[in-house]
């Protein structure tokens, strides 16, 4: 059993055959927890922040107490900033170096 046929397939790639800003999220979490951490890097710079992101979620529903929705938004701005960053260095500068 490979966990890639539980994935989701991307609808714009599939549609449109263009990758979206979230293609190699999934695998690159995978990658995550299997150790490889320099490849899920490599695969998805955003994938620590994303993953930080969604802990500090998580724990935002348990702690009522503290409130973390400076801390969410400042990570909301950092990965979306990795994430279009990433994009547009691996969809048109990739290829020149």
């Amino acid at each position: 059993m490979n966990i890639e046929d539980f994935m989701l397939t991307c609808p714009s790639k599939k549609i449109l055959g263009v990758e979206c800003l979230g293609c190699g999220a999934q695998r690159a979490i995978v990658l995550v927890f299997e150790g490889k951490f320099s490849e899920a890097f490599h695969m998805y710079p955003a994938v620590y922040t994303l993953l930080l992101f969604f802990f500090t979620l998580g724990l935002s529903y348990i702690d009522k107490k503290r409130k973390y929705g400076t801390f969410l938004m400042s990570l909301v701005v950092i990965n979306l900033v990795i994430i279009i960053v990433s994009y547009i260095y691996k969809h048109y500068y990739s290829d020149f170096l």
